[in-house]
């Protein structure tokens, strides 16, 4: 006689089996190692500014010759950092050098694929990664009227555009060349830290400019939707008026997902 025991734990043990199976297809090498840093633009805001889950931050920057930011610029990006997330075991920036990519002025098409072939630096481990392109050219959608300093366009993706910046800063002898690049990135990180109300989890969405949507109402604060206008920013610095940093507002929002 058979003992119905045995038939249960023979299939108890089979699908054991199969679990196991599906687990270890964790491993299968179709899987995507670069997925976590082509997500939508906010999505990792928490992971960015915290340390329950990534404990390091690293950012890669690249550039052709001739476009790297200044040497202030990257200690001020650093110590920016340093003031707004928490990473204990540190905060680091790593430089690529390329050659100057074709196709100036560029779409935002053509960010993300000269991206996806430089890019050397992903989220992993307990370490998560933040590309930054200083690009040789313009945006394709520059006008007479207004020009893109830069965008933030994935989950830890940004480009600054270089050349821009570089023209405006030669252009005027009451511009400086660092100031420019930094209001442009750090306004580009308040995107990435998910400024404003960007996934529609900010604690304080009333400040959300209803005209201007995912920049701030407030217009002493770096996320102000005219500091993305490049003209109009340079116009704020040839009157030697200092750029806003995040307000109040801003700030509660950015403590509120684990930052400073």
């Amino acid at each position: 006689m058979k003992c119905p025991y045995i038939k249960s734990l023979i299939i108890l043990l089979a699908i054991v089996t199969i679990a196991a199976c599906k687990k270890d297809d964790g491993d299968n090498p179709t899987t995507d190692p670069k997925a976590e840093n082509r997500k939508a633009l906010g999505t990792s805001a928490e992971d960015i500014l915290s340390e329950d889950i990534y404990t390091k931050l690293t950012v890669e920057i690249v550039y052709s010759g001739g476009f790297r930011p200044t040497d202030a610029t990257i200690v001020g990006l650093q110590n920016f950092l340093n003031q707004r997330v928490n990473k204990p075991e540190g905060i680091s920036i790593n430089e690529t050098f390329i050659d100057a990519p074709a196709g100036a002025p560029f779409t935002i098409e053509e960010i993300r694929a000269i991206e996806e072939e430089h890019r050397t630096i992903y989220t992993v481990d307990n370490s998560i990664a933040i590309y930054i392109f200083f690009a040789n050219g313009s945006n394709a959608g520059d006008t007479s009227t207004t020009v893109t300093l830069g965008s933030a366009y994935r989950n830890t993706s940004i480009v600054v555009y270089e050349k821009t910046i570089r023209d405006l800063a030669n252009n005027s002898a009451n511009i400086d060349l660092t100031e420019l690049e930094l209001s442009t990135l750090t306004h580009e990180f308040g995107h990435i830290f998910g400024l404003v109300n960007i996934q529609s989890d900010d604690i304080h969405t009333s400040h959300e400019d209803t005209a201007h949507l995912k920049h701030c109402m407030v217009e002493d604060c770096l996320m102000y939707f005219e500091s993305t206008n490049g003209l109009l920013l340079v116009e704020l610095l040839e009157n030697r008026r200092p750029v806003p940093g995040f307000d109040p507002l801003c700030i509660a929002d950015l403590q509120a997902k684990g930052g400073k």
